[in-house]
This record gives C-alpha cells, structure tokens and sequence, in this order.
C-alpha cells in the first residue's frame, strides 16, 4: 500500500505595520452572576383580610354581679381536676395507634379488672371509659396487679405520662 503524501503549504507570515492596530483577540463573554432573588411578601387573600376592629365600650358592673358571673364559668382551658370518688391506679407508659391499646404501670397495690371504670387524664387527654379488654402477653385476663405489664383496649387517644383514675361506685 501506498500511501500518498501531500506536501504542506506553508502560509507566509504577514508582518503587521506598526502604525496599524495591534492584533485583536477574541474576548470571553463575562459571566454576570445574577443576585438572589427577594422573596415577596405572602399576598392575602381578599377573603382573609385583616378588618379594622372597633373599640367596644364596656359596661363596668357591679362588683356582686362580677363575683357570680366568675364563680359560675369554669375556665374552658383547663381540664377537670379528678373528683373525690377517683383513686390514682397508674400511669400510660405507651399507646398503640393502630391497635387502639395502651400498656400502663399500675402504682403498687393496686389492681384493674373488667368491669371497672377508669378515667384517664393528660395535658389533652380526658375521658372515662369502662375496661372491657385486658392482655397480658397478648393471653386475655380478668384482673392484673401491680407486677403485671398489660394492654387495655381504649376508646380515645391516650398518650405516654398521662395519668389513671379508677372511679369508684
């Protein structure tokens, strides 16, 4: 095989005058970094716009009518506090969501058994209920004691720390 060989041209070099202009390159664009945009304001809605509130005067009553008015309402914020005819069982140590069933500690000497009526009370938690379903290692039982680590099946949402009444008939 052959192989052809072609001969370079060789380009003659052209000398630039120097009154003329010296030879220019070509430049790189510049980069121009933007700046971080400002986040405007959250817009609201029409229907949700602050209205202008009026001051409402108030009536001052008389100190015996204010008295009652107080003593009556309780405040809505807080929780009823445990009557007399309640006696402190436990404490919820966990609550199973998908099972509806709270474990809990029992105070020593004490015990729980079907039929009872519990009330359990936490910083959002306060109902009574009547205990209709107790496990012990998933085994149905009666009654537990002190000792026992138990499910009881409850009807709300109860939460760890809050607190066990047992009401007494």
């Amino acid at each position: 095989m052959a192989t052809k060989t072609r001969a370079k041209a060789k380009r003659k070099k052209t000398t630039v005058a120097k009154t003329s202009r010296r030879r220019q390159t070509a430049r790189k664009p510049r980069t121009i970094r933007k700046e971080a945009a400002k986040k405007a304001p959250p817009r609201r809605s029409t229907r949700t716009k602050a209205k202008p509130t009026a001051k409402i005067a108030v009536k001052p009553e008389p100190v015996g009518q204010r008295a009652q008015t107080e003593a009556v309402k309780p405040p809505p914020s807080q929780p009823a506090q445990p009557t007399a005819a309640e006696q402190r069982i436990g404490v919820v140590t966990h609550y199973y969501s998908h099972l509806s069933v709270m474990a809990m500690q029992l105070e020593p000497r004490t015990t729980l058994r079907v039929g009872d009526v519990i009330h359990i009370r936490g910083h959002t938690t306060d109902f009574i209920q009547k205990v209709e379903s107790l496990e012990v290692d998933h085994a149905p039982v009666t009654e537990v004691g002190s000792n026992d680590d138990f499910g009881l099946k409850v009807v709300e949402h109860a939460r760890e720390h809050d607190i066990v009444y047992k009401v007494r008939s």
